[in-house]
């Protein structure tokens, strides 16, 4: 009966990963205030909610880039135009760049995601219920890694149980069975997990992801208007140029 240590241990652990992830949604649930079903979104809040702070640097560097203030190289450099910025996240971008006006673009992009403006951005918007905040965020991923974890624990542990010395005949179905229990029990929290607790696991909460799923067809622009919006949104992926595109490919390698 030793193999009862080993149930005893997998229910715990099935158990308390569970309760933390259930414990985590209702935290990010809370975390929403109400309302931000009219606000009308800018195309950096537009990438942020789509991809995070560096969705946000991407977007300025493709824009001052095809304003001819940036000169972005395919090898991976950024080489500063116009040293005059026309917000705060232009500023941020060029200060990271520094006074020689030349710096690689990946660590412009780290720079510029972790600063004050892009992190002004990022409060504004989970003041106003489209983003998640960082906590939230934060702690939903890691109790899903907990689950996932206690699931591949419960399976270890079971094989340990099934191989033990000195069963008795028809032990090992008796023994499956009981573990089937702490098995299901965590498998059916990821499943359920996977489809009420996975939105709060990206930058927007669910009303952002709504205002996000709403733009591409609220915003018919074309030309400049409509390629920004469509790097807001979709990435780097969406700009036609292929040498721009060849330049933040070669600073995400880098990284």
């Amino acid at each position: 009966m030793f193999w009862l240590l080993f149930l005893l241990m997998a229910c715990a652990a099935a158990f308390l990963s569970c309760a933390r992830l259930c414990l985590a949604a209702v935290h990010a649930a809370e975390s929403e205030p109400a309302g931000g079903g009219t606000h009308e979104l800018t195309l950096y809040e537009a990438a942020f909610l789509s991809g995070g702070p560096y969705r946000v640097v991407d977007l300025t560097l493709v824009s001052m880039a095809r304003s001819r203030r940036l000169l972005l190289a395919h090898t991976g450099w950024a080489t500063v135009v116009d040293p005059v910025g026309g917000d705060d996240i232009e500023r941020s971008v060029i200060g990271a760049i520094g006074p020689d006006g030349q710096s690689r673009i990946g660590a412009v992009r780290r720079a510029t995601a972790a600063a004050d403006a892009v992190r002004a951005l990022a409060d504004r918007l989970v003041a106003a219920g489209l983003a998640v905040p960082d906590g939230a965020r934060s702690g939903v991923a890691g109790a899903v890694r907990q689950v996932r974890a206690a699931a591949l624990a419960v399976v270890t542990l079971a094989g340990t149980a099934l191989l033990m010395p000195g069963q008795a005949p028809g032990d090992g179905v008796l023994i499956a069975a009981w573990f089937v229990l702490p098995l299901a029990l965590t498998l059916a929290c990821l499943a359920i997990a996977r489809f009420e607790v996975h939105p709060y696991t990206r930058w927007a909460s669910p009303t952002g992801q709504r205002l996000i799923g709403a733009l591409p067809r609220a915003v018919r622009a074309t030309g400049e208007a409509g390629l920004l919006t469509a790097v807001a949104v979709h990435g780097v992926r969406a700009v036609p140029d292929a040498a721009l595109r060849s330049a933040f490919g070669t600073a995400q390698r880098g990284h």
